[in-house]
């Protein structure tokens, strides 16, 4: 009986140990800390270890539903609905505000391929690019396929700055642009490392575009220096929101990070939203990765 009773405390010792040092005790003060809502899902595509909080939930996307949109573009490539080298040709009833750059340097006649026009969507998140591209492919296509794939909470709902255009009108109420859970980004990214989606080689070409994404206040930002991460985020008044790859030594690990109904709405890199976005991403990072103990140096 001493043997048993001194097994089970050392059991449950480890047990607690690993708690202490597992993902939810990393987590867990962060998103209690957030004012706001937080939605977290993260898988390491090698180990398959994985933590969720609130991951099924319907969130806003904000910019981050551009990834699908990219999803879509490419499979009616593949379909032979589209060309990637079709030309695309910008006029001035097509600007809209907000991020880019397409607005702002471009001038209306200019003309350029599909596919450039998702390089700017995703690497800037180029507004004005998204409804060109969204214009091409068709408004309800990327919430159709997005069923098909088995993420039916994952939906466009209009073109940017463009409500009126909205096949959701009541989702478009609730979450703006577009909607998502944290569970189905993680599973999207998951068949595209897989080279699931689409194909092989459209797979890998959307993974080069996600690494090029411009924004650095969130998942990149508090990472080692050189750390690869193929991601798209997305920002608004309310809501701050990043989902992508993360390349560790470890291996690959899937994150989503969605925020909602922030008491901080600052636009600044500072803002709580872009910096649970990078901690959860630290943190996670640390995780699968440990810095060696001293005597393993």
């Amino acid at each position: 009986m001493r043997f048993t009773l001194t097994a089970f405390f050392v059991l449950l010792l480890t047990d607690l140990l690993h708690a202490e040092d597992g993902l939810d005790a990393r987590l867990r003060p962060l998103i209690d800390a957030h004012k706001g809502e937080v939605a977290i899902a993260v898988k390491h595509l090698k180990t398959r270890e994985a933590f969720q909080h609130r991951a099924d939930e319907p969130i806003p996307t904000a910019s981050l539903i551009k990834l699908p949109v990219m999803v879509e573009v490419y499979q009616q490539a593949h379909d032979g609905k589209l060309k990637l080298t079709d030309p695309i040709t910008l006029r001035k009833e097509d600007k809209v505000p907000g991020s880019g750059i397409l607005s702002a340097h471009f001038s209306e006649g200019a003309s350029f391929p599909v596919v450039d026009a998702v390089r700017l969507m995703i690497a800037f998140s180029d507004n004005t690019a998204t409804n060109l591209v969204v214009d091409r492919i068709g408004l309800p296509a990327t919430a159709t396929r997005m069923e098909q794939l088995g993420f039916p909470n994952t939906k466009l709902h209009s073109k940017v700055f463009k409500r009126e255009t909205s096949v959701f009108p009541e989702r478009s109420e609730k979450f703006g642009l577009g909607s998502t859970t944290a569970s189905e980004m993680v599973g999207l990214l998951e068949q595209l490392h897989a080279e699931k989606l689409v194909s092989p080689e459209a797979s890998n070409a959307m993974l080069e575009h996600l690494k090029k994404c411009d924004d650095k206040e969130k998942f990149p930002r508090l990472l080692p220096a050189g750390t690869v991460v193929a991601h798209k985020t997305g920002s608004v008044n309310e809501a701050r929101t990043d989902a992508g790859i993360i390349f560790s030594p470890s291996g690959p690990i899937a994150v989503c990070v969605l925020t909602a109904k922030n008491a901080d709405k600052s636009w600044t890199a500072d803002n709580s939203g872009n910096r649970l976005c990078a901690t959860v991403a630290r943190e996670v990072f640390s995780h699968f990765n440990p810095a060696p103990s001293p005597s393993e140096k």
